[in-house]
């Protein structure tokens, strides 16, 4: 996998630790989509409106579509800051908050690609 933006490369465990010292997901770029550090794969909804710095996926929703968590304090274009219902934070890419897909159970899978027609991996 390689860092979707050379930032990443540059920036390493700066960008990597979140408040705590906790990991934040990075985000990388395996067989021409998004996917987390765990390679699996990142989802965006057509419900969520790009630039609104919120998600349309919450509750039942987000436990089946988990949102990408992001635990820095800044991050750099094309990737933003959306403040979720509960109030933690979500990534997300060209004002689109990004998820992953419960039923992907192993990296590279894309079960949740085209789902119910709303759901799309973020090509790149």
């Amino acid at each position: 996998m390689k860092p979707i933006h050379p930032v990443f490369a540059a920036l390493g465990a700066a960008f990597l630790l979140g408040a705590g010292g906790a990991l934040a997901q990075p985000v990388n770029v395996a067989g021409g989509v998004l996917v987390d550090g765990a390679g699996m794969t990142i989802y965006t909804f057509d419900k969520d409106v790009a630039g609104s710095g919120k998600s349309s996926c919450n509750g039942p929703c987000a436990r089946l579509w988990p949102p990408v968590p992001l635990t820095v304090e800044w991050i750099e274009s094309p990737y933003s800051i959306v403040t979720r219902d509960d109030g933690s934070r979500q990534l997300a890419y060209k004002g689109k908050p990004l998820y992953r897909y419960a039923k992907d159970g192993k990296p590279g899978e894309r079960k949740g690609d085209k789902l119910e027609g709303v759901w799309h991996v973020v090509a790149n």
